[in-house]
């Protein structure tokens, strides 16, 4: 057998392996074992096989005949022998620098199995540093719960009641018919000949198949979304604008909205006269801002609301904040979010007015965040936009650099996971759109799904088509529902001891400031939190309520809150308001 191998170079290879394997019983007997264990030699293959023809030659050598008296005693002596020739040769091989393939490998394996490539030391410092509190330590905590429960650990509650986030399906919100309807169609295509689809959404159904590459919604689309959907987006903007003129060429359909606010931040994330870009933005604010502008290494300036004006923006704290952070930083963004998240106020078309002014003379490109913009529950209140109002204002203002956002995840659709949006990009130096298209070149396409989802919203069913008086009905509830409990959560929380409420005239959140006791602002720091981090803990321990402190949003020095969703059902959003007076009637009289 020895000989046959040594004739023939392809058998020694695969002997070599062979062997490797026999004789290291301590190796697992895997193709991957083997996979590192050449790996790791890197012998020339010339080098391999003399050294497999001197082993080979020293076993012939080693087999002379034995009587079966002795054999196991001369099995014994043969394996010693053999395992002494094998560490005599790995020596001698060692010793002419050369790597042994028996105990080389075995070493180095152990060494990398205790070694991690990354560690906190050699990551991304801006990753560690970001901060998101709507998915943050408490909501992590409530997971834990809901697990305990479902093992049956007794609670002084049955269930978790989650109002940290906007996720309305979540929260028991029912999806459209016609949305889901048009989603079946274009992923499903023979579904089209079934008699229980609307003739109406068949017909959006196949115009979104036919703008689709080999008409599936598996095939990729340009980059910056189907222009087809895009078209359909334009005029939405325009009816809405009565009558401003929007490009579809400006147009991107994104994952939410979401993924076009960081490509905007990561765009502008240059150095301008030495100094870092600021990012201007509202104070209380949507984390996202906070964590992509710590993640990008962004200097982020804070500009606050006005509480007492309900939530109001004032053109003074504007400049204010603007100049203080030309010390530090080159301000180059405001963002607004309008309605406001976790604020709840719609601004006056007087105070976007004085927004616009003050960005055009400081040079400064707007981000509206416009994606609650169905969500308007104050009868005193109105949605403008910003690209209406600036073109309205005529003159300079009409060249204001703005990119708006809109998304499926808010208003009434509330499809937070199905992830679509757009993003208008207006009066933006051509060359400057060029590169910010080559950028999202790069990751391809957003998913069809979400442009589906986009046109849906922009293209909805209009009076005498047979989906429209269904459409009506279910859009309607939604949004008196939410209208409902807008209201409610305004009125419960507002008569709670130490509590100041501002009406919710929009969006999703509801965002008091509560007076905590001197003697709970020391227990919290007893325990190494903030005030309102304490109270949030204290209230899901006790009663399974998940809320974010004001904290997590960024609040005036010395004052505290949290948000809350107003988007559980109504009869769940009575029995969490109870829960709620009975814990902060508890924690006053515990603490005060």
């Amino acid at each position: 057998m020895s000989r046959q191998l040594l004739r023939n170079p392809s058998t020694l290879q695969r002997a070599a392996t062979a062997v490797v394997t026999s004789g290291l019983p301590h190796l697992e007997h895997s193709s991957s074992r083997i996979c590192q264990l050449q790996q790791q030699c890197k012998l020339p293959s010339s080098v391999a096989i003399r050294r497999w023809k001197s082993l080979l030659h020293n076993n012939n050598s080693a087999q002379k005949p034995a009587t079966a008296t002795t054999a196991t005693t001369a099995s014994t002596t043969a394996t010693t022998a053999t395992a002494t020739r094998r560490c005599s040769q790995a020596e001698a091989l060692n010793a002419r620098g050369s790597h042994s393939p028996f105990n080389a490998p075995v070493r180095n394996m152990s060494t990398a199995s205790n070694e991690k490539v990354l560690s906190m030391g050699n990551i991304n410092a801006n990753y560690k540093a970001m901060e998101y509190a709507v998915r943050g330590p408490i909501v992590i905590r409530a997971g834990e719960i809901e697990k305990e429960l479902l093992k049956g650990v007794q609670k002084p509650f049955d269930r978790v009641i989650r109002a940290n986030i906007g996720d309305c399906h979540a929260m028991g919100q029912k999806p459209l018919t016609y949305l889901r309807q048009l989603m079946a169609l274009t992923m499903e295509p023979r579904l089209l000949n079934s008699p229980e689809y609307p003739d109406d959404i068949k017909k959006r159904a196949c115009d979104l198949l036919a703008a689709c590459s080999g008409g599936s919604m598996g095939s990729y689309t340009d980059s910056a979304g189907l222009e087809f959907v895009r078209r359909q987006v334009a005029a939405f903007i325009e009816k809405r604008d009565n009558g401003v003129p929007a490009d579809y060429q400006n147009i991107y359909l994104t994952g939410g909205a979401s993924p076009g606010i960081k490509s905007i931040l990561a765009l502008l994330n240059c150095p301008v006269g030495g100094l870092p870009p600021g990012i201007m933005v509202p104070i209380p604010q949507y984390p996202l801002y906070s964590a992509t502008i710590t993640e990008l290494g962004m200097c982020r300036v804070d500009y606050f609301l006005d509480e007492d004006r309900c939530w109001g923006l004032d053109r003074k704290e504007l400049q204010r904040a603007y100049e203080e952070s030309k010390k530090k930083c080159s301000p180059r963004v405001l963002v607004v979010i309008n309605p406001g998240n976790p604020t709840g106020q719609v601004l006056t078309r007087e105070n976007i007015v004085e927004i616009i002014k003050f960005a055009y003379e400081n040079k400064l490109v707007i981000l509206a965040d416009e994606v609650y913009q169905a969500n308007v529950y104050d009868k005193n209140s109105k949605f403008y936009s910003f690209k209406q109002v600036m073109n309205e204002m005529g003159g300079p203002h009409r060249q204001q650099e703005l990119v708006s956002f809109l998304s499926v995840s808010k208003g009434y659709l509330g499809e937070c996971g199905i992830r679509g949006g757009y993003m208008e990009v207006l009066n933006l130096c051509p060359e400057v759109k060029a590169v910010l298209t080559k950028s999202i070149t790069a990751q391809l396409c957003s998913t069809t799904a979400g442009q589906v989802a986009i046109s849906a919203l922009v293209n909805p069913p209009t009076p005498g088509e047979p989906s429209y008086e269904l459409f009506e009905k279910e859009k309607s509830e939604v949004l008196n529902a939410l209208k409902e409990r807008a209201e409610l959560v305004y009125k419960t929380l507002s008569s709670f001891e130490g509590y100041t409420v501002n009406p919710v005239q929009g969006a999703m959140y509801v965002f008091p400031k509560i007076e905590i006791p001197p003697k709970a602002v020391e227990a919290a720091k007893a325990k190494n939190l903030l005030p309102d981090v304490f109270y949030a803990f204290e209230l899901l321990e006790t009663t399974g309520i998940c809320i974010v402190p004001g904290s997590g949003f960024g609040q005036l020095p010395g004052t505290y809150h949290f948000r809350s969703t107003i988007l559980p059902q109504t009869n769940v959003l009575k029995e969490m308001m109870e829960k709620f007076r009975v814990f902060h009637a508890d924690f006053m009289k515990k603490y005060k």
